[in-house]
């Protein structure tokens, strides 16, 4: 779909219609150019269940983020806004690409999902409102993928119109900042706008396992016996590890103590002493490791670097059973295409929330 066009050069990539971002169009007429795009083909058919904005400020990130469109666009149809900032720029200018993305649909005709891509240069802080957000479906919900730090660009005139906020808090370089500001910016919102971490996301299959494991007899019957939570997970997936701590006190009834050399005690709904120990470690899978122990009963969920399925077992008195479950997806992609599929206002994580934020503390 769509006319060649010339090459725009900018930062270390030069973008092309091959290369995914399309067809080199002025601002002002982005739409009359989607409309040539529907028009010309009659074979395809445009389909939106929501506006799915990309943002990142890293120049150099279109092209990846495009690629990711691509891919996402075969189970999740959208309008997608891709926007790349360039804050470092001396000079302010905008430019912008459309493309389409199709796949086939039941070997006949294409189903497409439209893109629009921009480079926004300079600082500017009404720009990313004003220039982005006119070229929205405004009959659709606005799922935002926000890249990287909340910048001062993630203010109260963005985020009060979003229906949904993702973001990776393993990237941030200082959590404790992130997740104040995001707290801040729910408390303006008074939680309208639903917010998911994908480090949160990173877990949800270990969730799933403790759960289902502890609606065995044997782990319920030694439930108020459990003495020492371990979890063990690569260093740049500490967010992941420590919501996935808060999850375990938050839903055991437990009480968070005091931190002791490297050891976290946590007091039981029967009074008695609980230990938390965090392993990381460079060779380890995301979350390689969550071991719940009991004298007598051992829960655990594990997981091999780069295995699709995570070991799930009981073991006491001598016998463990075992199986195994899916894993969840290692790449942000996968993650994200995981959010939209499963939805929801992901009110368990605002209820983990105060118990992670203890934890992070410490951590920092």
């Amino acid at each position: 779909m769509g006319a060649p066009g010339g090459d725009f050069k900018m930062s270390k990539v030069t973008y092309t219609e091959r290369e995914n971002l399309g067809v080199p169009v002025e601002v002002g007429a982005i739409d009359r150019e989607l409309r040539k795009l529907w028009e010309a083909d009659d074979a395809s058919t445009n389909a939106s269940l929501m506006n799915f904005l990309v943002y990142t400020e890293d120049p150099e990130g279109l092209q990846k983020n495009s690629e990711m469109i691509q891919s996402l666009t075969q189970e999740h149809a959208c309008r997608a806004v891709l926007i790349a900032m360039n804050r470092k720029a001396s000079e302010a200018s905008v430019k912008a690409w459309i493309t389409a993305h199709c796949h086939l649909a039941h070997g006949k005709k294409s189903i497409c999902s439209e893109q629009v891509a921009f480079l926004l240069q300079g600082k500017s802080l009404g720009r990313l409102r004003n220039t982005v957000f006119a070229h929205l479906n405004s009959d659709l919900p606005l799922v935002f993928w926000w890249q990287g730090e909340f910048s001062e660009l993630f203010e109260e005139g963005l985020y009060r119109l979003l229906n949904r906020l993702i973001f990776d808090s393993s990237t941030w370089r200082d959590p404790l900042v992130g997740f104040h500001r995001l707290a801040e910016a729910r408390e303006d919102t008074q939680g309208r706008m639903v917010t998911q971490d994908l480090s949160w996301t990173r877990n949800y299959f270990y969730r799933l396992a403790i759960a289902r494991l502890f609606d065995d007899p044997i782990a319920q019957q030694n439930f108020s016996k459990i003495n020492k939570v371990f979890i063990k997970a690569h260093p740049s997936q500490r967010m992941a590890a420590l919501q996935l701590a808060a999850w375990v006190i938050e839903r055991s009834g437990w009480k968070l103590c005091s931190l002791q050399e490297g050891i976290w005690l946590i007091e039981s709904r029967e009074g008695n002493e609980i230990s938390l120990e965090f392993d990381w470690c460079d060779e380890a899978a995301p979350i390689a490791e969550l071991v719940i122990s009991a004298p007598d009963c051992r829960v655990a969920v594990s997981r091999e670097k780069g295995n699709s399925h995570i070991c799930q077992a009981i073991c006491t008195e001598g016998h463990c059973v075992d199986f195994s479950g899916p894993a969840d997806s290692d790449d942000p992609e996968g993650l994200v295409a995981s959010q939209l599929s499963r939805g929801g206002k992901n009110s368990l994580f605002m209820e983990v929330f105060p118990q992670f934020m203890k934890l992070l503390e410490e951590d920092c």
